[in-house]
Order: C-alpha cells, then sequence, then structure tokens
C-alpha cells in the first residue's frame, strides 16, 4: 500500500509540531522517521495512523484520501515501545486478538483465526510459547508477539514506535535484523519511529532525517551518511567534526594558515567545514594541516579514538585510527588532514546584501585531486 502524505500541517495549541511536511512512502519499503525529541516524527506517525487529524493537508492511502478515516478503517498494524500486550491473555490470545473483534462480516472462522495466530508465531520464531503469558516472555519475546498481534490482521501498513526502546543493546541488535528479514518475507508497508541512528542505517531502505517539524533529508542510508544536504543532518548522522574556517584565494584556512585543502571558485569568506573522525590521515611535519594536543585516547571496539585541543578558541576535534597507528604517532601533538569532507557557507556570508540565514554545500576531494 502506496501512503502519501501532503503538505501536513499539525499544530497543538499554538504549538506547530508539524510545518507543511509531505512525504511518498512507497508501497513495501521499509522507511525509518530519523530525528532527535520533538523533531516531529511520531506526530507523523500517528497522522498516518489516524490516531491524530491533520490541522491542514491530506494522507492517501493509495488513490484514496484517508485522512478522515479511523484507525480501523486504515487498516493499521501499530507495534508501540512498551508492548501493550493484554496480560491476562496468552500469546495465541494476544496475536488472535484483532481478527477475534473484528464486525462478524469481516471475522475468519475461529479455526482459521487459529492457523494464521500459529503461522505468524512460527514465523516470530516463538513456537512452543503460545500458552505462555507476556508475564513469562523476555522483553524481546514480547516484542515479538506485538508485531505478529500487529500482522495478524493483514494491514495495510505497519508503524512501529520505537519498537526496540525498551530493550537491551544486544537485543535490539538482534532483533533489528530479525525484523529485516520479517519485512522482507511478507513485503509490509512499514514505517518506523527511532532517534537510534544506527538502527534507522541498517534497517530502512529509506531514511526520513527530520527537525523541528521538518523533513530535512529523505535518501536511502548510503545517501543520508555519504552526502548529507545540510549541516543538521551532517551532525545528527554519525559522529562529525566542525570547524569554522576561511576561503581564500580558493584555499581553506584554520586561524592563520591553509590547512591543505581547496575549494576551487569558491568567493572568499568564511565557512564551516566538516568531517568525519575515520576520514583523516596523518601528516608528518605540518606544512599545510590541522594539529592539536591530544588530551583523551579511549579504545572503542577496533579502533582507538584520540581526542584533540585545536586551540583555546576551537572545539576540540576527535580522529578514529587504528590502535597500530596510535603507538607510532607522537602521543602529545598529532597533525592530520582530512580526506573527505564538506564545506557548508551561509548565503548571508556570499553576498553583502542581508539574506535568511540559509547555507549552500560544497563537497569536495583533498588537495591534489
Amino acid at each position: 500500500m502506496e501512503v502519501r502524505v501532503q503538505n501536513i500541517r499539525k499544530a497543538f495549541g499554538r504549538f506547530p509540531a508539524l510545518d507543511d511536511v509531505s512525504l511518498d512512502i512507497r508501497s513495501g519499503e521499509l522507511i525509518a522517521l530519523l530525528g532527535p525529541s520533538g523533531s516531529g516524527k511520531t506526530t507523523l506517525l500517528r497522522l498516518i495512523a489516524g490516531l491524530e487529524s491533520p490541522t491542514e493537508g491530506t494522507i492517501f492511502f493509495g488513490d484514496e484520501d484517508a485522512s478522515k478515516k479511523s484507525v480501523q478503517q486504515r487498516n493499521i498494524g501499530f507495534v508501540f515501545q512498551h508492548y501493550a500486550l493484554f496480560r491476562h491473555m496468552t500469546v495465541l490470545d494476544n496475536i488472535s486478538f484483532g481478527l477475534k473483534v473484528r464486525p462478524a462480516s469481516r471475522r475468519p472462522p475461529v479455526a482459521e483465526i487459529r492457523r494464521r495466530a500459529l503461522d505468524l508465531i512460527d514465523l516470530v520464531q516463538l513456537s512452543g510459547l503460545e500458552k505462555r503469558y507476556p508475564a513469562q516472555l523476555s522483553g524481546g519475546q514480547r516484542q515479538r508477539v506485538a508485531l505478529a498481534r500487529a500482522m495478524a490482521v493483514e494491514p495495510n501498513v505497519l508503524l512501529l514506535d520505537e519498537p526496540f526502546g525498551a530493550l537491551d543493546a544486544q537485543v535490539r541488535k538482534d532483533l533489528r535484523k530479525w525484523l529485516r528479514e520479517i519485512h522482507d518475507r511478507t513485503g509490509h508497508t512499514t514505517v518506523f519511529v527511532t532517534h537510534d541512528q544506527e538502527e534507522a542505517l541498517e534497517l530502512a531502505d529509506r531514511v526520513v532525517v527530520m527537525s523541528k517539524g521538518a523533513i530535512e533529508q529523505v535518501g536511502t542510508p548510503d545517501e543520508i551518511y555519504d552526502h548529507p544536504i545540510s549541516p543538521f543532518v551532517y551532525g545528527f548522522i554519525g559522529q562529525s567534526n566542525c570547524l569554522d574556517v576561511t576561503l581564500q584565494s580558493g584555499e581553506i584556512w584554520f586561524e592563520d594558515r591553509s590547512i591543505g585543502l581547496r575549494a576551487a571558485n569558491e568567493a572568499d569568506g568564511p565557512a564551516t567545514l566538516y568531517f568525519r573522525p575515520h576520514d583523516v590521515e596523518l601528516i608528518d611535519g605540518c606544512g599545510g594541516c590541522l594539529a592539536g594536543l591530544v588530551t583523551a585516547s579511549r579504545r572503542v571496539a577496533g579502533t582507538r579514538h584520540l581526542e584533540l585541543d585545536l586551540g583555546s578558541a576551537h572545539p576540540s576535534a576527535e580522529i578514529e585510527l587504528p590502535p597500530e597507528r596510535t603507538s607510532s604517532v607522537d602521543q602529545s601533538r598529532i597533525a592530520f588532514r582530512p580526506t573527505k569532507w564538506k564545506l557548508y557557507r551561509r548565503k548571508e556570508d556570499l553576498t553583502a546584501a542581508p539574506l535568511p540565514a540559509q547555507t549552500s554545500a560544497i563537497e569536495l576531494a583533498p588537495t591534489g585531486t
């Protein structure tokens, strides 16, 4: 089922939770709504579900306007963060519930309801647990039951609101892989809300990055991570460093020196340089580079993270190196240069006329390429 959100605005009193949001969700797609708290992602999910009504705008399911339809009329499957299972019902009864309470004209025979529920129990890998109650299950097992219950009604759209938020890290990781496999087997159009970047990038076909009630960028995980179109997306997705720099005659300067990066054909003036900790190369003898004193060093899985003080007037930078490289460098001072980076420039810094604070992006290769 294709879902189209057109020019949606949602206000709670005077607070604008969503402002002119449009989004096309393809049939059979698994899409993530990603953003910090207050970005509007859960509000958008609730509007798609029919749990909230838009202040303005339209929501289509296929070619049909669903904006005024109830949750039941939209045939939505919903999975909440805290399971919302019926404690007095067994696993089998929880999964069967949505089918049993349908109007008689749409309710399958009892034998068919049981068969469908047992098939779903097998699909979510809980065979043999159908007679247990929620209190007898682990958190991961409860969330599997919640997903099976949502799928039992054969929903037009499956919606998940922070589905793994209440689980510990290892269970979350296991369930992410499992959910992707389930989606590929069933083909439901699925929308899930998360603030976990790793979760969104690992699971989704496309990621919708949201901030302050608006959509910042929509793209595949690779597009979002490798080609962020705004400072917010670059800073929010993955780790990043951000430095105020100056362009002079096509070269990038930090403080009083060129750092060996060129931005040819760009006007002189201030800019902001973004780069990720792992996209750096160490430099022997800093003839044109960044340099800082090591203030902290920590092992993170297979890498060593070094925090560098670039000067009292600037924020620290973090670089990521293989552990064997850190033993061969001067631990008190490190010189380096970004190998992959992006510049953002405000329009007001590019012209003498005062303009609204907007940004343009410049993504370039390092010197010599």
